[in-house]
């Protein structure tokens, strides 16, 4: 059973009634956040061993892949409701901040504490630093009381967005159950994870997977270091029934697209990057937000690489902006009709 004494208030939506009808006017879009953060970031001049280090004004977000995605489609002018799995004290902030945010969201109480993770940049190094602290573990009965509340919020047609981390207590294949719950309600899954996690998951098959290098290369053992070679390995996901859609980010490369039309290469646009905090939830959330409306599979990856771009822009873990997504998303499609 769930501790009781440790629940903290549900959230902005009273009932699972009253999300599914404030939804029902648009493609339905519900993001999943198993191991959300309340992040914090700051910066100091000088980042040195053993001195008392004076830092910078303090900025919180409430953080979390699939609260972030959520965040982002709601800066894109779209309604996602993320069900977020949170607790104790600082979970207690984290919902304060989903508030001061004017999010919709439904809260799924947990015993353990919500996590904190920071970001610290070096003034000095023009570097910065990201650590991430392990989430609480979930008994049971919380993480199935998660996939409960995902069940009542599916819809044939709509999207549910499975993104980040799995805390400690909730099994590998967790959003590989997600998947199957997607399939039973005619819903098209979106899974952003890594390791044993994501690997379940394309077992059991999902309608779009975002891996970034890294996680491909963990997935696959192959090095990817060509652009031939970065197609074939993305392709071969979608050959084998892993994901209908494969958007591999490349970071300063690009990213691409594969799916049964083929492959298709989206270019890097030069920003100057500020943080990279939330560029791949920003890719995620505009991919969305873009399928969501109608647009075609080539629009939305322009769209999505745009925002991701357009995180990197922001300073800290603020996530991207209406106006440079749009701006950069004009010279992608620039760029890619002169290399047409």
């Amino acid at each position: 059973m769930i501790d009781r004494k440790a629940r903290i208030p549900a959230g902005r939506y009273r009932s699972l009634t009253d999300a599914k009808e404030k939804a029902d006017a648009v493609t339905r879009i519900v993001t999943l956040t198993m191991n959300p953060a309340l992040d914090l970031t700051t910066s100091v001049d000088h980042l040195e061993p053993e001195a008392k280090l004076r830092c910078g004004p303090a900025r919180f977000d409430p953080g979390g892949g699939g609260v972030n995605v959520a965040r982002v489609i709601r800066i894109l002018g779209g309604t996602a409701v993320p069900i977020v799995a949170a607790g104790g004290i600082m979970g207690q902030a984290y919902r304060h901040r989903l508030d001061a945010e004017g999010l919709d969201y439904l809260l799924i109480p947990i015993a353990g504490d919500t996590r904190l993770s920071f970001t610290v940049s070096d003034g000095d190094a023009a570097t910065q630093y990201r650590f991430v602290l392990p989430g609480p573990e979930l008994r049971e009965a919380e993480w199935q009381a998660c996939l409960d509340a995902l069940d009542g919020h599916m819809e044939e047609g709509g999207y549910v967005v499975a993104s980040g981390s799995l805390p400690p207590g909730v099994p590998a294949d967790f959003y590989a159950r997600v998947a199957r719950q997607a399939k039973r309600h005619g819903a098209r899954c979106i899974v952003d994870t890594s390791r044993a996690a994501l690997a379940a998951a394309l077992d059991e098959g999902v309608f779009l997977v975002k891996p970034n290098r890294r996680e491909l290369h963990d997935l696959t053992g192959l090095e990817l270091a060509d652009p031939a070679g970065q197609a074939e390995a993305a392709m071969d996901l979608v050959r084998r029934g892993a994901a209908e859609i494969v958007a591999l980010t490349l970071g300063a490369a690009g990213a691409v697209v594969a799916s049964q039309a083929g492959t298709l290469r989206i270019p890097a646009v030069a920003v100057e990057a500020n943080s990279a905090v939330g560029a791949g939830d920003s890719f995620v959330g505009a991919m969305v937000h873009a399928l969501s409306e109608g647009r075609s599979l080539p629009e939305a990856a322009r769209h999505a690489s745009a925002a991701g771009a357009a995180a990197l822009l922001t300073p800290a873990t603020e996530l991207c902006r209406e106006a440079d997504v749009r701006r950069i998303e004009r010279d992608l499609a620039a760029l890619m009709g002169a290399a047409a």
